[in-house]
């Protein structure tokens, strides 16, 4: 347990930054699976609202933005072919 009082004050925020992370975080890869496992017509709205979280994330250091920018091509590239397969 830290004695000094800014050791504490950090610990606080770290305790209040790693529940908001925990929580964006599950967001993220929640919207993540529902795309994958979205149906053909379902699947380009689930892109889309999945995509908005992705970009936060990367915006707000949750992740890297080139892994933002993998992940979207990559769920991209699912839906693209889910509906030429169509």
């Amino acid at each position: 347990m830290p004695r000094i009082k800014s050791a504490k004050k950090r610990m606080r925020q770290a305790a209040a930054a790693t529940a908001r992370n925990r929580t964006q975080r599950s967001q993220l890869r929640s919207a993540i699976k529902k795309v994958r496992s979205a149906a053909q017509e379902e699947a380009a709205e689930a892109y889309a609202a999945a995509v908005k979280i992705i970009d936060r994330a990367g915006r707000k250091n949750l992740i890297h933005r080139n892994a933002a920018a993998r992940q979207k091509s990559r769920l991209a590239k699912l839906v693209n072919k889910a509906a030429a397969a169509k």
